[in-house]
């Protein structure tokens, strides 16, 4: 079976289907923590005409059950672990207690097999967020483990059939439509661009339908889950205005003309409020449009309501006339980005590296240290400004903070949006800028998770 854009629009098409998120699938314990069990699972990916891929999974869906709570409520979640590999799960994007951030080996011991580990934390800041393994993320995520964590504004502003999570994901599978598991650790992958797949996904599902109705607004909820991938989408072209990036909603509605990029871990919020009935499909726009779903819109029933946007996350605004100063500065990989590591090491230095698998350095510096990149003072204002010294783009995350994006090659932009993971291109710099307001020890790593594993991952302090 050859995977192609004729074979797969002839076998979805045939069989496509609605993709929905599962929602409160999760057990409570009599303590009262949410059960998340990750365990070996089987999906159909290719459609009905693939084989089932062997697949690691939350409570055996795919994806994780959907958490949702309120902003500034708790999240108690028991997790077990049976597999049979360490794990841990991150809760990306929230500003959580260091204790729970779920990093292996950093704020926490990986969760042995048979072992649970108790989650227990609360959400500051309402928005779309989600969560997924992070002890060997490279090997782990990609293999289906993460799940949308929704925290939800005091006031609901959309009922709950307009607000739609779309957990986009990007599979490399074999000529049989099943996971290519042999693949998985290839040094290729992790010295250029990261596993890219070769089919993608919307909640586990190929080419679904996405049931929408005529005159309602609509708030649609963008994870980008896959491993490497970059998805490049134009809200324009389906109707759709951008409200939020990474959680953080904006004071208005954008109008974007255009690409907007979808980093991996990134998130992206839109309103949409469809005039007429039919079908709006949802592409990628790199290369050739490509449609990987469709809207499916039907006539309302009822009165029309304007549109109400969320409140604005009150975050910390940096103080940008005192601030610790700090650059970033990515190397390594293929492509020539070797070479650029031999000014402070011999030739041998370098051919050690890649024998140990480390291909990438923030400031010369393969991979975690004992020491932190920096540390800062509680409240303290840290400047970061990333320099991309590779040939490969790179999706940059900060844990426990959101960031705001400053400038790019020296440009201040208009829209100076918070994130909590930015994306660089081959030879740009960033700068961004955050409050060290989170005490603990917190990671900067890039989310092609190969590349993290490979070297580019350090961490700070906050105290």
């Amino acid at each position: 079976m050859k995977l192609d854009r004729r074979s797969f629009l002839k076998t979805t098409l045939a069989s496509c289907a609605t993709a929905a998120v599962p929602q409160l699938a999760l057990a409570k314990s009599s303590e009262g923590f949410l059960e998340l069990k990750a365990a070996n699972g089987k999906a159909h990916l290719y459609g009905d005409k693939g084989g089932a891929s062997d697949l690691w999974l939350y409570n055996n869906r795919l994806p994780g059950p959907e958490i949702r709570v309120k902003q500034g409520e708790k999240v108690r979640v028991r997790f077990i672990n049976e597999l049979d590999e360490p794990t841990s799960i991150h809760w990306h994007g929230i500003r959580i207690d260091n204790t729970m951030d779920g990093v292996a080996g950093l704020t926490q011991p990986a969760v042995k097999p048979g072992d649970s580990f108790d989650y227990d934390f609360v959400v500051p800041d309402a928005g779309t967020y989600w969560y997924h393994a992070h002890n060997m993320s490279w090997n782990q995520v990609p293999r289906g483990l993460s799940g949308p964590l929704i925290v939800d504004e005091h006031k609901q502003l959309f009922p709950p059939e307009t607000d739609i999570t779309l957990v986009l994901s990007d599979w490399r599978l074999d000529e049989d439509g099943v996971l290519d598991t042999a693949s998985f650790g290839a040094m290729h992958d992790f010295f250029h661009a990261g596993r890219l797949g070769n089919w993608l996904t919307v909640n586990g599902v190929s080419l679904p339908d996405i049931a929408m109705r005529t005159g309602v607004w609509h708030r649609v909820r963008l994870i980008n889950a896959s491993a490497s991938r970059i998805l490049d989408l134009a809200p324009e072209r389906f109707g759709a205005r951008v409200i939020a990036l990474d959680g953080q909603v904006f004071s208005e509605p954008r109008d974007v003309s255009g690409v907007v990029r979808l980093a991996p871990a990134q998130r992206m919020d839109l309103v949409m409020r469809p005039t007429k009935t039919g079908t709006l499909p949802l592409e990628m726009m790199t290369g050739q449009p490509f449609t990987f779903a469709n809207f499916q819109v039907t006539e309302a029933q009822g009165s029309d309501l304007p549109l109400t946007l969320p409140p604005v996350n009150r975050l910390p605004e940096p103080d940008l006339e005192d601030a610790l100063e700090l650059p970033l500065v990515m190397q390594g990989g293929a492509m020539g980005g070797m070479r650029s590591l031999l000014e402070d090491r011999t030739e041998e230095d370098v051919r050690s590296m890649m024998q140990d698998g480390q291909f990438w350095t923030f400031n010369g510096i393969p991979g975690m240290q004992d020491q932190p990149m920096f540390s800062a003072r509680r409240g303290e204002t840290v400047v970061l400004e990333s320099r991309n010294d590779t040939s490969f783009a790179h999706a940059m995350h900060v844990h426990g903070h959101h960031f705001r994006v400053l400038a790019r090659d020296g440009e201040t932009l208009e829209h100076q949006d918070w994130r909590d993971t930015f994306t660089t291109d081959p030879r740009e710099t960033v700068k961004i800028a955050f409050v060290a307001d989170n005490p603990g020890k917190w990671l900067i790593h890039c989310h092609m998770l190969g590349h993290a594993a490979s070297g580019m991952m350090t961490w700070f302090e906050v105290s």
